[in-house]
């Protein structure tokens, strides 16, 4: 009897003992309730799908690091921050393009005396301006292929499209591109078309106080009708409205091309990818926040940044159209490149040439007049 319960008495504590360990190994890998950290992410909104598919990625590998995004355009990112309207509080910033994160840093030490990022700011992505077009009327506008924003304004002057060799039934011509006093796309758009006013290849030394500057952006003005507040939200009104509606836009080739294929649903044939010549290449960038950002958010802040400069996030950007910011990822040897499927006009290495990004100071005096057209 003693015997069978010394047996029974062993068994339990071997019982127990396994127990404890599992649960000590689960402990192990499961979040810990106050040690939970959460990065709050501000981003432009043509980083929207990569950024989701990425952070749920990197949460599966982190189970005590929570991701929350939010996506705005380029321009309110930096307004919406300087004013305080942003909540939850940041922690990270990425707009389309590095200039932002200048304008930021230029208002903010102005007003705090202060740096107010922790680091050097990290390139996520690249992508470029480019023109979409439907392919009839593309081939209209542009003859010999080529954008020209030269037949963009005889278009917008004309109004019509039988009165630059269009068919009388596709009405008025309409352009669409983003409010630049909201989103980089519609800063760069401006910003091009007035350097092909005056020639060179810098838009930051190009004459912005000359009347034909003021003169050509109260022409679009007219033109363009409630222009929306981010590139994403332009090309898909682009392709909700399709041809009559919307006949010729300037967005990021990221959005182009991981959008092509809705455009082919939802109109029955894609549109055409133009690229600008010259073009301006953006680069999102990713800036950590020193104010309100404990030392451990900012870690968790710098895992994650690392984690989508890897070669292998780094492919899932070009997935969605993107150019890596990175070297050493191939293009067209990625898994569902959209640079392999055959997309209207789309080029691995366009021959055109970038120019610079305007400035913080440009970026300004464009929206200056931006708002003063009529």
């Amino acid at each position: 009897m003693t015997i069978k319960k010394t047996s029974l008495l062993r068994r339990k504590q071997a019982i127990t003992s396994i127990a404890i360990a599992l649960a000590a190994l689960g402990l192990a890998y499961a979040p810990l309730p106050g040690l939970e950290q959460t990065v709050a992410i501000v981003s432009g909104t043509e980083l929207q799908a990569p950024l989701q598919e990425l952070a749920t990625k990197f949460e599966q590998n982190n189970p005590n690091i929570k991701i929350e995004l939010k996506f705005q355009g380029s321009q309110d990112i930096v307004n919406n921050y300087i004013d305080q309207k942003t909540e939850p509080k940041p922690t990270i910033l990425i707009p389309a393009s590095a200039e932002f994160l200048d304008e930021l840093r230029q208002r903010y030490t102005t007003q705090n005396n202060k740096e107010p990022f922790i680091e050097s700011p990290q390139p996520i992505a690249k992508t470029l301006l480019v023109g979409v077009a439907w392919l009839e009327r593309g081939k209209v506008l542009f003859p010999n292929g080529r954008f020209s924003w030269q037949r963009v304004e005889q278009a917008m002057q004309a109004s019509n499209w039988q009165a630059i060799g269009g068919q009388k039934d596709w009405g008025s011509f309409d352009f669409m591109m983003t409010d630049p006093s909201r989103s980089n796309s519609g800063q760069v758009t401006l910003s091009l078309w007035s350097l092909s006013k005056f020639g060179g290849d810098n838009p930051n030394n190009a004459n912005f106080s000359n009347p034909t500057v003021s003169s050509l952006f109260g022409t679009i003005k007219r033109s363009v009708y409630q222009p929306p507040r981010s590139t994403d939200i332009l090309l898909q009104e682009f392709i909700t409205r399709g041809p009559n509606d919307a006949d010729v836009a300037t967005v990021y080739e990221s959005l182009a091309l991981s959008r092509w294929q809705q455009s082919s649903k939802n109109q029955g044939k894609p549109y055409q990818i133009y690229y600008l010549d010259p073009t301006i290449e953006t680069i999102a960038t990713a800036a950590i926040l020193r104010q309100d950002v404990d030392a451990a958010t900012a870690s968790a802040a710098k895992s994650f940044i690392s984690y989508i400069r890897e070669p292998e996030q780094q492919k899932v950007f070009v997935q969605h159209g993107f150019r890596p910011a990175i070297n050493g990822v191939n293009l067209q040897g990625v898994a569902n490149s959209p640079w392999n499927q055959n997309v209207p006009g789309v080029e691995v290495n366009p021959s055109v040439k970038a120019v610079p990004v305007p400035k913080a100071q440009v970026q300004a005096e464009i929206q200056r007049i931006w708002q003063r057209a009529n």
